[in-house]
């Protein structure tokens, strides 16, 4: 690697983009632009209808829109930045508008992360512990951890950016990806940071190993409930929710995993976009439309549940 020179601190960014002027990129960008739309306006759909039905303001109803606004603020906040540079020639973001970018990117990433956790908590009261599903899961419970998830996030992601952006950052402040993200920004700086890589490796423990637990024994305890149903067609419904779900969200930790765990020294600028592409948008989607199947589906049963035990 070249000597590299100290610059302003608070001097722009140069973001390379995800996209040249070729025709296959083109055509990338295009259908680039489409899931971006589609995902805005399901999302949004989504939010408004919650908002608007009465009987859709249910625990496990308000994760779901909450999920959904996480969604929509998650592509809004890389995507139309890269539209507007790739459309106008421009590459250039600066300092506040990076540190921002980065702030919003990585606390709405941390809170899907505590979100999907108490998803799959809702998940295992509803189908094991359906008696008590009205007092372990109340309308209070579910805003609570609504909250819980924004805020942790909020605080995780503030502490990180302001440590970052603190740093020296060394020219040229070209960041070889289409958005402000942890992998790219910290290849700019100068100095040693291995302390802070220690904080971001203990965050992710946090963030994405501990929640992967988490999920992966309440599903534990959901198969083993499933195993023990008298009704085949139960069984097949069952298993074929959990599965979905299970691979969706396995994806969407692995792809994160992938791009915030990794030394330093494996990295690679293209490698750090094809992930974040992955997780940011097609994965997120993905989520989207599994995640509410399954809790339509989910909210069905445990009715049905709820009135054989207390006809």
């Amino acid at each position: 690697m070249g000597q590299r020179n100290q610059t302003s601190s608070l001097a722009d960014f140069i973001l390379e983009g995800l996209f040249d002027d070729s025709p296959a990129h083109a055509f990338l960008f295009s259908l680039t632009m489409v899931v971006f739309l589609i995902a805005v306006s399901g999302n949004t759909l989504t939010i408004l209808l919650i908002c608007a039905d009465p009987w859709l303001h249910t625990p496990m109803y308000i994760l779901l829109s909450q999920l959904s606004l996480m969604d929509l603020m998650h592509v809004s906040t890389t995507i139309p930045k890269m539209a507007i540079n790739h459309l106008s020639g421009t590459k250039s973001i600066s300092f506040v508008g990076c540190a921002t970018q980065y702030f919003l990117f990585l606390s709405l990433g941390g809170a899907e992360c505590l979100l999907l956790t108490f998803m799959s908590y809702d998940r295992y009261v509803a189908i094991c512990h359906p008696l008590c599903y009205a007092v372990l899961m109340n309308r209070k419970v579910g805003q609570m951890m609504a909250v819980m998830s924004w805020l942790g996030a909020s605080v995780n992601s503030l502490i990180h950016t302001v440590i970052l952006m603190h740093f020296p950052f060394c020219g040229p402040r070209n960041i070889h990806h289409f958005y402000c993200e942890f992998p790219a920004v910290v290849q700019l700086v100068c100095g040693d940071i291995t302390v802070y890589e220690s904080t971001v490796y203990i965050s992710s423990i946090l963030l994405l190993l501990l929640p992967i637990v988490l999920i992966s024994a309440s599903y534990v305890f959901i198969l083993h409930s499933v195993i023990h149903m008298h009704s085949a067609g139960g069984k097949r419904n069952a298993f074929a929710t959990c599965s979905s779900h299970l691979t969706v969200v396995s994806l969407w930790y692995g792809a994160c995993i992938f791009s915030y765990m990794r030394p330093r020294s494996q990295r690679t600028p293209l490698q750090d976009k094809v992930g974040s592409v992955f997780y940011s948008i097609d994965v997120a989607n993905a989520l989207r439309r599994v995640l509410g199947r399954e809790m339509i589906t989910q909210n069905q049963k445990c009715q049905h549940l709820q009135l054989w035990f207390n006809p």
